[in-house]
């Protein structure tokens, strides 16, 4: 197990937060970038493992973002948007995308000597347009209402498209992973976990279960263990929680 220092992106939501303890529970540093202190614990201010910086994502310049990346070997998002009317049908629409538009942009001015870590966590309902991932004319359909109406769906594909087509997998500067939970959900305890390259099940008409720590896990496993990131690098693995 390598330590290291991990900027994490959407720290302090539901997902973010479990990613930011296991990263701790793992003896690693942290740097978060949040738009407000005030949901961050106490716990998290008072340890010497832990940077918060303060700023909006969205306002961040690329010369502002090479600053916060020193001394990271890299960078974890768990952004997504508020489920709520004003977060789905709101600005910035383009948060997730243009949030990893700008970490790669300022990775690659500052030419680390070896390549960063960049997982993204995404979701089962998108493919990963390099396999053969086919779903029905159904869901389909259902899809194209999606991205019409619910705007988030667009831009979490555009941020992963970002990494599977202008990242790629050569890049010299920059590894990923974009991690692809199925339907979150909240339990106490890391539990076993099943791994995929691609959904097993529709994740429209028979999604699986993921809990949030269980998505903390496996990005927080992805930074530390090198095994188990080459493993993963360059792919979009999804994951679901192991049913009894």
């Amino acid at each position: 197990m390598i330590k290291m220092t991990t900027l994490v992106l959407g720290a302090t939501g539901a997902t973010g937060k479990q990613l930011v303890e296991q990263l701790l529970s793992m003896g690693q540093n942290v740097k978060l970038i949040v738009r407000s202190t005030g949901k961050t614990t106490d716990t998290w201010k008072n340890n010497d493992k832990i940077s918060i910086i303060k700023a909006n994502i969205s306002e961040i310049s690329v010369d502002e973002m090479k600053n916060y990346l020193v001394d990271c070997q890299s960078v974890a998002s768990c952004l997504g948007h508020n489920i709520t009317l004003k977060g789905i049908l709101g600005k910035p629409r383009k948060l997730v995308s243009d949030a990893v538009k700008l970490i790669c942009m300022a990775i690659q001015s500052t030419s680390p000597e070896k390549p960063i870590k960049f997982v993204l966590m995404n979701t089962t309902a998108n493919r990963n347009r390099d396999l053969n991932e086919p779903i029905s004319i159904g869901e389909k359909l259902l899809m194209r209402l999606i991205r019409l109406f619910i705007p988030p769906q667009s831009d979490n594909e555009k941020a992963a498209d970002f990494l599977r087509v202008n990242i790629g997998q050569k890049n010299k500067l920059i590894d990923w992973v974009a991690v692809r939970p199925d339907t979150l959900t909240n339990e106490d305890n890391v539990t076993e976990y099943e791994l995929y390259t691609s959904p097993i099940r529709s994740a429209m008409f028979n999604p699986g279960k993921t809990s949030r720590i269980n998505v903390g896990n496996f990005m927080a496993r992805l930074i530390v263990e090198n095994d188990f990131w080459n493993q993963w690098k360059g792919q979009m693995p999804v994951m679901y929680n192991k049913m009894d």
